[in-house]
């Protein structure tokens, strides 16, 4: 059954709107695209600890036995990173609802990522080390949960799906970069054999907080600050047309009529997150599947394998473990690609029941193969379930899950709601990052899993099946404000994919908003 739109939602519908030009798409894309920086800056940073210590010029120097690194210190070099992120994700909206998505993303950027990369740099030793990556990791936590938000709130709803993935794409680039310069450098018997591949991240970041002086700001930021002028001028860049464009003043009262019902019921707050409310409604579920997706996402076995991929395949007997962890980073990157076509094809649903059974199979077999020990055939089926693996989180849970926790919120609770959903990640994230070594390696209390562990992973992508089947709504195709109705109206995830969503709008409501955007 085909949505019911009552506001424009691609550049062949506009002419539906009396007057209206056709909006162009390409700057939207780009300020999303653009801003995926800051996935890549995620990515690299958490795929450096993969191949850093796996250097041999780092465990003698960092090693407290000066040959390899114990369990107890590889869980904490690894999982700091993700505990900065943590507090970083939560601190966010203080800042994105405050002065703003953009200068959030500068302030991470320039101020605090800067401070932490210089402490990693000088580092000679695990503590300074670890101070440097908890820092870091403040900054990187900010940007994960105020990127998709920025990026779900400038892009035109036919595409924002698309424009959201490029931010996961960014990241498994910035995975395979850090994985490609640290090959170049792991040989080296010097402190630059580390400090080049860190060093680097300063350009990352520079690239990314120089480049966000030049966006536009989100113009739902400034309907939440009653600022129609500049929230006009914003959606005006953004879709490329006259703040007067009727198809622009059609996007800006439904935005500012939403936000003003939301707010009819009062200001919001954190605790309000967890609260349904008419303006909100069913808020606890959305937040609830944000929080789960995030969560499944993450316990999924995708981190294990770009923590610890270059250690735990030269434990189980692969040779060439930097190598095969390279490819790895490079399925990644090459397999997202689909994913960032088919989220607005096939929808949200579809794609991520599909890529969670292929992963599901694909650990199971991963489990089953790596109980034969020494034999080059297994390893070599091991690797290709690997990769298979990898291909199918690319394609779904990847880039989908960052999606959907993007755009499922209604204004007035989205900047608190998605970091939340984001601190979830990373809380989730640091758990396994840090209890992984003690459940995979061998010796004093440890579990020696090895390639068991994937048993583990298995079940929790089974999980993840079940879970969006039942509760994650299809949002493909719907403008922000359509999701909230959607919630509102809507009586179960399964039905959500033919239920029809109308934004209605009172007439003397429209009229009063129109003149004052024009007036503006």
């Amino acid at each position: 059954m085909k949505l019911l739109n009552d506001v424009f939602i691609a550049p062949n519908e506009i002419s539906t709107i009396p007057g209206a030009q056709k909006q162009s798409t390409l700057m939207s894309i780009a300020v999303g695209v653009f801003a995926a920086v800051g996935g890549f800056i995620y990515g690299y940073d958490t795929g450096l600890i993969n191949s850093l210590a796996d250097m041999q010029f780092v465990r003698h120097e960092f090693a407290s036995n000066h040959t390899s690194f114990t369990a107890k210190e590889t869980s904490i070099i690894t999982a700091i990173l993700s505990l900065g992120t943590f507090f970083g994700a939560l601190l966010a909206p203080l800042l994105s609802d405050t002065i703003g998505r953009r200068y959030a993303i500068m302030f991470a950027t320039f101020v605090v990522f800067m401070v932490g990369n210089i402490c990693q740099v000088a580092s000679t030793g695990i503590p300074l080390l670890c101070i440097g990556r908890f820092i870091t990791g403040l900054a990187v936590g900010m940007i994960s949960a105020v990127v998709p938000l920025y990026q779900a709130e400038a892009s035109p709803k036919f595409v924002r799906g698309a424009i959201i993935s490029t931010y996961q794409w960014a990241i498994t680039w910035g995975l395979l970069v850090s994985s490609a310069v640290s090959q170049g450098t792991h040989s080296k018997q010097t402190s630059a054999s580390y400090r080049v591949p860190i060093g680097l991240q300063f350009a990352w970041s520079l690239i990314l907080g120089i480049g966000m002086i030049f966006l536009p700001e989100s113009p739902r930021f400034f309907i939440r600050k009653d600022d129609l002028s500049s929230a006009a001028k914003a959606l005006s860049t953004l879709r490329r047309v006259p703040q007067d464009d009727p198809g622009l003043i059609e996007e800006l009262v439904e935005i500012k009529a939403s936000h003003d019902y939301e707010l009819s019921f009062g200001a919001y707050s954190f605790m309000d997150c967890f609260r349904d409310g008419e303006g909100r409604p069913r808020q606890l579920k959305r937040l609830l599947t944000g929080v789960a997706l995030q969560a499944i996402q993450q316990c999924s076995g995708i981190n294990f394998i770009f923590y610890y991929g270059v250690n735990f395949f030269s434990r189980t007997g692969v040779s060439k473990s930097y190598l095969i962890s390279f490819v790895t980073y490079a399925v990644n990157v090459c397999a997202t690609i689909p994913g960032i076509m088919l989220v607005e094809i096939i929808g949200r649903r579809k794609l991520l029941i599909g890529g969670g059974l292929i992963m599901t199979l694909s650990n199971l077999l991963i489990a089953i193969v790596g109980v034969t020990t020494n034999s080059i055939i297994a390893n070599k089926i091991m690797i290709a379930f690997v990769c298979l693996f990898i291909a199918s989180f690319a394609a779904s849970w990847g880039p989908v899950v960052w999606v959907y926790s993007g755009e499922i919120f209604s204004l007035g609770v989205r900047g608190k709601a998605v970091a939340l959903t984001a601190a979830t990640n990373w809380l989730v994230n640091f758990v396994f990052a840090y209890i992984t070594p003690y459940l995979v390696d061998t010796g004093t209390h440890t579990a020696a899993l090895g390639t068991k562990i994937f048993f583990i992973w298995g079940g929790f992508n089974a999980i993840g099946v079940v879970f969006v089947y039942l509760f994650v709504y299809e949002t493909k195709s719907l403008s922000l404000e359509q999701i909230n109705e959607l919630y509102r109206r809507c009586p179960n995830a399964r039905a959500s994919g033919k239920f029809e969503v109308k934004v209605n709008i009172p007439a003397s409501e429209r009229e009063e908003d129109e003149a004052a955007i024009r007036n503006n």
